[in-house]
């Protein structure tokens, strides 16, 4: 019995130091990548649905595939809203709240919005625990990736404890009652899973501001994805990047197109491209052309300063789930949209499902699935994604390259131009239509097709061409 205690103590003993190594394996301290216009330059962002990213939908699963992210170029992870959901007012599919399905088998399969948070400090465990939010993390920057939040400053779920402890944080109506958000003629937006906040209020600014300032701090976020931004008063975001600044060096995104957001590049550093997406849908559709391409591109070159980013995309979750998959919304001109959004100044957009050729509209309140087989996109952002992340001619951040439009003998048909930095020059030339068109191009020299590797001579008043939605892009 006594030799048998004395076993029993050894295993006990080489147990417990396991237990302390593997203690101190996951609490080792990953250095963190800082946040640079340098990094940015070059960067593409990647959009991840954590619920629909996987069969489990959890952090975990989709932790696993971070290093492969690196083989499309990705140095941004912007992850959407990890916080718990509010129960109260739940969402179903069709307009339907929970409540109102009385079968509670089916109330389960209904998760609600990841937009309607109930604790802005607290982690959804449909995706797992903290733990697994901080492996993600540790992960990303491990392999020198940056994570952003999804960050929903507008409204709360009503769940949230704000709702009892601070109901003079939130929107009232004249009856004195909590009220969902409104527009400027007081009419609902019809987002009735949550309540709107009411950014008068000092210390409900406050409050906001210090749970931001908790991910910074405490949880090593490297910044935020801010929804519905131009909803929320711009002197808010005044007070509030300065002091998130403060205490790191962090990427900030609106969701918004307002130039006023990114002034004087000390608030938001990137915008969406909504503009840009949705002419390139217009011009799909046979709707819009090549002149129309030109036209917002001086827009934007006036509406914007040098060192605002727009964020280009064919797809993100809510374009996917409301308005049509990439197929849908540009059909045989896929390709070629997807490779002008890697052209343009600004940083590409890669939505969880887009690299996978995903071709159906994601439920947005239930568990759904992505496909994971490699098909079409997968080498097209590959090729892609090399060309962005290593030619300084495609930089698109705070010092971007410069973009210079090219003259052909149909302007309104094939749009060429050439993006340039540090004597680097990569060139785009494409038929934005559905037809064959014959154009002279005006350049000249001998160049390298990137995406077919085949060699090519141009001269300027020789003429091309080009089949529909055909394009070429040159270095």
């Amino acid at each position: 019995m006594k030799y048998l205690t004395i076993i029993f103590i050894v295993f006990m003993s080489i147990g417990l130091a396991a237990c302390k190594e593997q203690a101190k394996d996951s609490q080792k301290t990953i250095e963190i990548p800082k946040v640079t216009d340098e990094a940015i330059e070059s960067a593409i962002i990647y959009e991840a649905n954590i619920r629909q990213y996987s069969p489990e939908g959890t952090f975990d699963a989709f932790t696993k595939d971070i290093p492969s992210l690196k083989n499309l170029g990705v140095k941004i992870i912007w992850v959407m809203p990890v916080h718990p959901i509010s129960m109260t007012n739940r969402k179903a599919t069709g307009g339907q709240f929970v409540s109102d399905i009385k079968d509670p088998e089916e109330q389960k399969k209904y998760l609600g919005s990841y937009y309607a948070v109930s604790d802005y400090r607290g982690v959804n465990p449909e995706f797992g625990t903290k733990e697994d939010l901080r492996k993600l993390i540790n992960t990303a920057h491990a392999n020198n990736m940056y994570v952003i939040l999804d960050w929903v400053p507008n409204h709360t779920g009503w769940d949230h404890k704000w709702i009892k402890e601070h109901p003079d944080f939130y929107t009232k109506n004249a009856k004195g009652e909590i009220t969902d958000p409104i527009n400027e003629d007081g009419e609902s937006y019809g987002w009735q899973d949550v309540a709107d906040l009411n950014y008068n209020n000092p210390d409900m600014r406050n409050a906001m501001i210090a749970d931001m300032k908790y991910w910074i701090t405490d949880e090593n976020i490297d910044g935020f994805r801010c929804d519905v931004a131009g909803e929320v008063p711009t002197d808010f975001w005044e007070e509030a990047i300065p002091q998130l600044r403060a205490e790191k060096d962090i990427f900030m995104l609106a969701e918004a197109w307002e130039p006023e957001l990114m002034k004087g590049g000390e608030l938001f550093d990137m915008c969406y491209g909504w503009g840009n997406h949705h002419l390139m849908v217009a011009i799909a559709k046979g709707e819009k052309n090549a002149a129309d391409w030109d036209k917002y591109m001086e827009d934007t070159a006036e509406q914007y300063e040098k060192d605002d980013i727009i964020m280009n995309f064919i797809a993100n979750h809510d374009e996917n789930s409301w308005n049509g998959t990439v197929n849908e919304s540009f059909g045989e001109a896929k390709e070629i949209m997807a490779a002008l959004s890697y052209m343009t100044p600004g940083m590409p957009l890669i939505y969880s499902g887009q690299e996978y050729d995903l071709d159906h509209r994601l439920k947005f309140f239930e568990k759904d699935e992505i496909p994971k087989t490699k098909g079409f996109f997968y080498p097209l952002f590959e090729k892609l994604g090399q060309l962005k992340t290593g030619n300084s001619a495609l930089n698109g951040g705070k010092n971007a390259a410069s973009y210079t439009r090219i003259t052909t003998g149909e302007n309104d048909k094939i749009l060429a131009f050439v993006r340039e930095k540090d004597g680097q020059k990569v060139y785009f030339i494409g038929n934005l239509t559905n037809k064959p068109v014959t154009s002279t191009v005006n350049i000249s020299g001998k160049f390298e097709d990137v995406m077919k590797g085949d060699k090519m001579t141009m001269k300027e008043d020789a003429t091309m061409t080009f089949e529909p939605w055909q394009y070429y892009i040159l270095k």
